[in-house]
């Protein structure tokens, strides 16, 4: 259908925008990325990018909100079935988390976003509204799944999910921090998993 083609162009457009300015982000940080930088590595004219975005804040926050989105995207009957499935669930949860962790993009556009979060509120509020309550609703959900079907110790399931996602954050963060100094990480790869098998011991019945 013809009538489709312009709207799947500025999509596909949109989408390359969103690509090129995270490497470009990561690479430079926010203040040695311009507008025009980035429709030059696009291709387009510095006008026509505005065609998708009002401003290079809002090219931002649309990159940080990709970085932020929970690893985990199941929902409804797919969080339930996983769920059933108790130390699975959360090893696989952990597994995406470090995945993300070790993402070289991912991680440089991380370390840029916590940068910019003291000093960006709508930066903020989107990252704890698409980071930490999306993380903590999903898991707050499997969590009283396990516990509705003893897997699990009974426990307030708010609770239980900001001790398993704060020690992976943190993990993150330390991973960070030692690759922004060049110092190694070996002894930190198997950290997640280790999380898990701890975490589930400390919680099961």
């Amino acid at each position: 259908m013809p009538e489709n083609k312009p709207l799947q162009k500025k999509s596909n457009t949109k989408q390359k925008i969103i690509k090129v300015s995270s490497a470009l982000f990561s690479e430079h940080g926010y203040n040695g990325t311009s507008v025009r930088k980035i429709a030059s590595e696009v291709g387009i004219r510095e006008s026509a990018l505005y065609n998708h975005f009002k401003n290079k804040e809002e090219i931002f926050l649309c990159v940080a909100k990709e970085i932020f989105t929970t690893p985990f995207d199941e929902k409804g009957s797919d969080i339930k079935e996983s769920a059933l499935k108790g130390k699975a669930f959360l090893q696989k949860f952990a597994m995406q988390y470090k995945l993300l962790t070790f993402d070289k993009n991912n991680e440089n556009m991380f370390r840029l976003l916590m940068i910019e979060l003291f000093q960006n509120r709508e930066l903020r509020e989107q990252f704890m509204n698409e980071f930490h309550n999306e993380n903590i609703k999903v898991l707050s959900e499997a969590f009283f799944i396990m516990m509705q079907n003893s897997l699990i110790r009974s426990a307030d399931p708010m609770m239980v999910s900001y001790e398993f996602l704060s020690t992976l954050f943190y993990i993150r963060l330390q991973i960070t921090l030692l690759r922004f100094d060049s110092s190694s990480t070996n002894s930190l790869s198997t950290q997640f998993e280790k999380h898990v098998e701890f975490f589930w011991d400390s919680i099961r019945i």
